[in-house]
């Protein structure tokens, strides 16, 4: 539910998993009039870049009751294990799961189409739980779907630490997190063949939004590896918002183009772009994807790679998420449509395999590790970091 990688706290490859996951679970804005096919799926996904490991099982059931009303579960598993340049530098590796539980509920009522649903997501220094309530209403003879909706999320922060040769939850550290989020969508079909969305979300945070593992590093000359580390200080509050643009262009050979554009910016200072470009092309019994996505952002106005010093300014971090970079995906995707002899009762079954490639260059986030030398003036010597990630996700779908 996140506005962009600019958020703290989560690892990128998490909230992919996350909106994954809930993307899977939620009707499609634009389609108020219909209700989603009864469908079951099955998924494996897998992320690895930087050091993190991020894979595990999704599986995903929607069923209509009545005419009325659908109704969909999500249970989604992240096995992480993490040796990041964050980790190295300030902690050791580690090995965690994160289980995902989501329910919704989707009522139609002549044009108008009513979801809830519900999120909770546990790991062992993080619950997160997140309510969401959407509208969607066709209008001007099924040319125009509006879509308001509204989230809300209360997270919990806790911190691992080693007690008695055990790690648990340190008892001297509990923090909260509540999250609102206010969206509005408006689908217009523009001519037979060309379809525009317009999107605008607003999110607001407020609680602890650092990370209770990682360190902001500052000069210090009088120890031998020249820098020191302390914890970051984050603002309690954060306001974020942003707008986005798709245009859909269906070819007279079936196929179809996607163009989209999208503007975030938050009250930490930070601006960010995301130019994405797509292909779909049928065939037989095969759907064939292509996509390129670009985003680049600026570095927050209280991010530093490297302070001068020991308590610098009031606010600090340094989460490479906060820094400025710029990042490429792309990402190929196919799908094959196939039925299963004497089983009447199965319309269709679907194999879908996806891979993206992200690659990110940083431009203010160096490469520092915990053998790391910092001599004088040696910082503007370091080399800046770069990460590159694969991420599969390969599930069958089963609708009846």
């Amino acid at each position: 539910m996140q506005l962009s990688p600019a958020t703290p706290r989560r690892p990128l490859a998490l909230r992919i998993g996350t909106l994954a996951a809930f993307a899977a679970l939620s009707s499609l804005p634009g389609a108020a009039g219909v209700l989603p096919e009864d469908e079951a799926d099955a998924m494996y996904h897998r992320y690895e870049g930087g050091g993190v490991t991020v894979q595990g099982p999704s599986v995903l059931i929607r069923k209509k009751i009545g005419d009325n009303f659908s109704a969909s579960y999500n249970y989604y598993v992240d096995m992480i294990s993490s040796a990041s340049i964050d980790v190295l530098l300030s902690a050791s590796p580690y090995k965690e799961t994160r289980t995902q539980h989501s329910v919704s509920l989707d009522y139609q009522h002549g044009k108008t189409t009513y979801s809830v649903g519900y999120i909770h997501s546990r790991e062992p220094d993080y619950t997160a739980d997140t309510s969401i309530f959407s509208l969607s209403q066709d209008m001007f003879g099924d040319l125009t779907t509006v879509t308001l909706s509204y989230s809300r999320g209360w997270d919990r922060v806790y911190r691992d630490i080693k007690i008695d040769g055990a790690i648990m939850n340190d008892p001297a550290f509990g923090q909260r997190v509540d999250h609102r989020s206010y969206g509005v969508g408006v689908t217009q079909v523009l001519t037979r063949n060309l379809i525009l969305g317009l999107n605008f979300q607003a999110l607001t945070d407020q609680g602890y939004l650092a990370n209770p593992y990682r360190k902001v590093v500052f000069l210090d000359p009088t120890v031998s590896n020249g820098y020191g580390l302390e914890d970051q200080v984050y603002p309690g509050t954060h306001t974020s918002t942003a707008g986005s643009a798709d245009l859909k262009y269906y070819l007279r050979y079936r196929a179809a183009l996607d163009g989209s554009y999208r503007y975030y910016t938050d009250t930490w200072g930070v601006v960010a772009h995301t130019v994405q470009l797509g292909y779909t092309q049928p065939w037989r019994h095969w759907i064939f994807d292509g996509t390129f996505r670009y985003y680049k952002q600026n570095a927050a106005n209280f991010y530093g790679d490297l302070f001068p010093r020991r308590d610098a300014q009031n606010f600090m971090a340094r989460d490479r998420e906060l820094a400025a970079f710029s990042s490429y995906t792309v990402g190929v995707g196919a799908s094959y449509e196939f039925h299963i002899p004497r089983a009447p009762w199965i319309q269709k079954n679907t194999l879908n395999l996806h891979y993206d490639r992200l690659m990110i260059d940083y431009s203010d986030f160096h490469a520092i590790y915990n053998n790391t030398v910092i001599g004088p003036g040696a910082q503007d010597a370091l080399p800046l970091y770069r990460l590159d990630a694969n991420i599969i996700q390969l599930f069958y779908s089963l609708y009846f």
